[in-house]
């Protein structure tokens, strides 16, 4: 006959560990809340700096995929502006003239 396991609680539970994996991390606390202006006016130019978007989570105190579809929503592109597409980049043996 098999043993059977009676505690239910998983080994890797972020209950009570600090680090990154908190139950309950800043940018997690202001999820699901209304944007002010202020905060619109906010995400607009750490964009427009190209500030990676985990990092603006983390200024903005929210998640990462609210910063992102809120972009989308107000028309900030979050897209880097300073890397060449495609890895274009000019090859040192000369390659394309």
């Amino acid at each position: 006959m098999a043993a059977r396991h009676t505690s239910l609680k998983r080994p890797g539970s972020p209950i009570g560990k600090k680090g990154p994996r908190k139950t309950n991390p800043k940018y997690k606390r202001r999820s699901r809340q209304p944007w002010s202006d202020k905060e619109v006016k906010q995400l607009r130019s750490l964009a427009k700096a190209n500030t990676p978007t985990g990092v603006i989570s983390l200024k903005m105190e929210r998640p990462p995929a609210s910063i992102a579809s809120k972009a989308q929503r107000e028309g900030i592109s979050l897209k880097p502006t300073n890397r060449s597409p495609y890895n274009r980049r000019k090859t040192a043996k000369g390659g394309r003239r």
